[in-house]
């Protein structure tokens, strides 16, 4: 649907592989742009048991170089060659990202060539155009990490009844519209507040692997839609903050504390296969719009 952000859960599971869950990736698309978080191991098939293309892929964006979040790149690079991409595609990851794409170069022989544009970001808006824009925050996971919002800009639109009722005609006049503008048309004045309406922004916030620290609320504050890894229950706090990792708990207080809309947790640890609602509720008691996807699921906003 048009200016609806879409998006679908390609891969929701921790380190190891599950039957049902798939190593960590996520797919956000909006209007031409597909942009991919993570790519865990068996990616590109998960593309196909979605009924998606990976050759529309636009940009991809690394949280960190975990084999369960890389591991299917080898693979979405032989695709894209095999199907002829013609794109360049944009990476984006952490410090360390130029060599480690460029040994996985070294190390598999790809039928044909694709084109990249690799940059390692930390800390910073890295992508924007006049629709959204893309920005970046360091995480704390042992090696070099970071969390990601999308960001959908609020814009002016123009009310479609209401324009039909004014009789005005397409072209220009309704460009001054969209700039909150008032206009004149055949002696009559027409408010540009009567016929257009601002449309908020959106906003989506990624927090892959890390332990709790003291950037991830303001990062993902206000968030529409704030996903997180959710790797252990509460009772497993300790061995979560050993592994740097964090609690269906913990991100429920984050959730809270940064006035988010909807908690997704993802990441789940199949030591909870049989009982996923140990974890959501562990998430429901602090913060009541939570909820854990599954493989293939999709989400829009």
């Amino acid at each position: 649907m048009a200016n609806k952000i879409r998006i679908t859960f390609l891969g929701t599971g921790d380190a190891i592989p599950s039957r049902d869950r798939n190593h960590t990736a996520i797919l956000l698309n909006y209007e031409k742009e597909n942009i991919l978080f993570d790519c865990g191991e068996g990616t590109q098939r998960q593309f196909r048991k979605a009924g998606l293309n990976p050759c529309k892929i636009n940009m991809i964006c690394i949280s960190h170089w975990h084999g369960d979040h890389v591991l299917g790149l080898p693979g979405i690079f032989q695709t894209l060659a095999l199907s002829g991409y013609k794109k360049t595609l944009k990476i984006y990851g952490p410090r360390g990202t130029r060599d480690y794409i460029r040994e996985l170069f070294k190390v598999f022989n790809f039928a044909n060539e694709i084109k990249l544009d690799v940059k390692e970001i930390d800390k910073a808006k890295f992508f924007e155009d006049k629709d959204f824009y893309l920005e970046a925050e360091r995480m704390s996971h042992g090696s070099p990490c970071n969390a990601y919002i999308f960001v959908k800009k609020g814009k002016r639109k123009i009310d479609k009844k209401k324009l039909l009722k004014s009789k005005l005609p397409a072209g220009p006049l309704l460009s001054r519209l969209k700039e909150g503008k008032d206009i004149i048309y055949q002696g009559k004045k027409f408010k540009a507040k009567n016929l257009t309406f601002m449309e908020n922004e959106k906003k989506i916030s990624f927090v892959f692997d890390t332990n709790y620290n003291d950037r991830i609320i303001p990062f993902a504050e206000n968030s529409d839609l704030l996903v997180m890894e959710s790797s252990f229950g509460s009772e497993l706090e300790e061995r979560a903050k050993e592994y740097k990792h964090m609690t269906a708990k913990q991100d429920a207080e984050i959730a809270k504390k940064a006035r988010a809309k909807k908690l997704v947790l993802i990441h789940i640890s199949q030591r909870y296969d049989k009982d996923k609602k140990k974890i959501l509720n562990d998430a429901k008691r602090i913060f009541k719009n939570s909820v854990i996807v599954k493989d293939l699921d999709v989400l829009e906003i």
